[in-house]
């Protein structure tokens, strides 16, 4: 049975500034799939392609980060091709609604991934220790090793967005808010490693399992999203060197920003749409007038901040260059103060 387990590519904290990557994951995306135009393929490509947020090797993590690098042999991408010809059972398979959380999309292609590689064995399995009694739920249960002798391991699965806000105050997981301000890195990954790595130690997981786990591990994917003012902080330990980045600022400042990272045109990104560099056929692409007029009806109605994609023309479409977050002018203040009522690091749970 093919592996799902691979041998992880071991990085360390980045030495440069955070605003001169060595290369942009846009860049290397579109030099890699750029022939892919079915949007969930695309979006699949990137989940197994795109570089790890976080350093395997950082001690905060405890050895406890999966990585699909090496993921990606000749067959896997020939098999990538020709489902992008044919997305049909894809297409059926994640069964995307208007409603259909980021999360949940990003786990259904990962899902679709494993079954075609013939290591999975269950994903989103509820584990209940009562009729109203939720403990929680197995993100993948995965076949590792040999038809004859084979481990099964546990992975939780992540695809997260966040946004430093430092404020001068420091610089740490703690410091990366999302962009609805309801967590941070840091707690988003102390959950995860104390709380839902543990799942299969609790009794009423053991009917879910055919055997026990020999590895739980947290698979992190995502972007995160870096103010001009922090662009010479020190490096952020803990996270890869090659992680997803972008920038943010808030619509006062956009013009600025724009005029810093010139583009043809603009295009705001749907949620779905927020994991793969965009493509974008000509009729979604605005100007800065009509990207401006859009931001202040988006603000308008809500206080969330705005996924945008910076496009430069290719062939018959617009490639995604760069991407940032804008913010209303009030967010930086807002982030502030829901970060400073965060609770503070617990202790390790255990169930």
């Amino acid at each position: 049975m093919t592996s799902a387990w691979r041998c992880a590519r071991m990085t360390s904290p980045p030495t440069q500034p955070l605003n001169k990557p060595a290369a942009t994951c846009q860049d290397d995306f579109h030099r890699r799939w750029g022939h892919l135009r079915d949007p969930h393929v695309r979006t699949l490509a990137w989940l197994l392609t795109a570089p790890d947020l976080l350093d395997l090797q950082a001690p905060q993590w405890r050895g406890l980060i999966a990585t699909l690098d090496g993921a990606l042999d000749q067959a896997t991408a020939d098999w990538l091709t020709v489902l992008d010809a044919a997305p049909a059972e894809l297409h059926a398979f994640l069964d995307v609604g208007p409603f259909t959380r980021l999360g949940r999309y990003a786990e259904k292609l990962l899902a679709f991934y494993f079954r075609h590689q013939g290591t999975l064995f269950a994903h989103g399995i509820q584990v209940r220790a009562g009729k109203d009694d939720t403990v929680g739920e197995f993100d993948f249960l995965l076949w590792n090793g040999t038809a004859q002798e084979s481990a099964l391991l546990h992975w939780e699965f992540a695809t997260k967005f966040y946004l430093l806000e430092s404020s001068g105050a420091g610089i740490g997981a703690d410091y990366f808010v999302g962009p609805n301000l309801a967590d941070t890195l840091g707690a988003k990954m102390r959950k995860i490693l104390d709380r839902q790595l543990a799942l299969a130690q609790h009794p009423a997981a053991q009917i879910h399992l055919p055997q026990a786990i020999a590895s739980a591990q947290a698979l992190i994917k995502g972007w995160l999203f870096y103010h001009r003012d922090d662009a010479l902080l020190a490096p952020v330990m803990g996270l890869s060197q090659a992680h997803c980045r972008g920038f943010w600022c808030s619509i006062m400042e956009l013009d600025a920003e724009l005029e810093a990272m010139p583009a043809e045109r603009m295009a705001i990104l749907p949620r779905l749409s927020w994991l793969a560099p965009a493509r974008v056929p000509p009729a979604a692409a605005l100007d800065k007038s009509q990207l401006r007029d859009a931001l202040i009806g988006q603000f308008a109605r809500t206080s969330m901040p705005v996924m945008v994609a910076l496009l430069q023309r290719h062939g018959d479409s617009f490639l995604e260059t760069s991407r940032g977050f804008i913010v209303p002018d009030d967010w930086r203040s807002r982030a502030l103060a829901r970060r400073s009522l965060l609770p503070a690091p617990d202790r390790k749970i255990k169930y």
